[in-house]
């Protein structure tokens, strides 16, 4: 099962608000060619887009934000042979580096 890319995600919100691609472009403060780009992935959101995304489409952030670092995680580990082994060992890392709850 492929996941949906997070350009795709974006372009499907912004059809089902029936909102012009220069209406979302202006919100953003970028090009329309910019966004249209992201949409088709070609190229990729910024992180400073994540918030605004979720306050034009009443998204919660978090979701959103963890959805579009999913993606930047991805981009740089896939074509790597051993990327999954990476992702694993950062996981473990980020675990053993997080403060302990007391």
């Amino acid at each position: 099962m492929q996941q949906e890319t997070f350009g795709s995600y974006i372009r499907g919100l912004r059809e089902a608000a029936g909102m012009p691609l220069r209406k979302l472009a202006a919100r953003l403060d970028i090009d329309q060619s910019t966004l249209s780009k992201i949409e088709t992935n070609q190229r990729y959101a910024s992180r400073e887009m994540v918030p605004l995304l979720a306050e034009v489409f009443g998204l919660d952030a978090r979701e959103l934000r963890i959805k579009f670092l999913s993606e930047q995680i991805l981009y740089q580990i896939r074509d790597e042979e051993d990327g999954l082994e990476a992702l694993k060992l950062a996981e473990e890392t980020i675990n053993y580096n997080k403060p302990q709850k007391q």
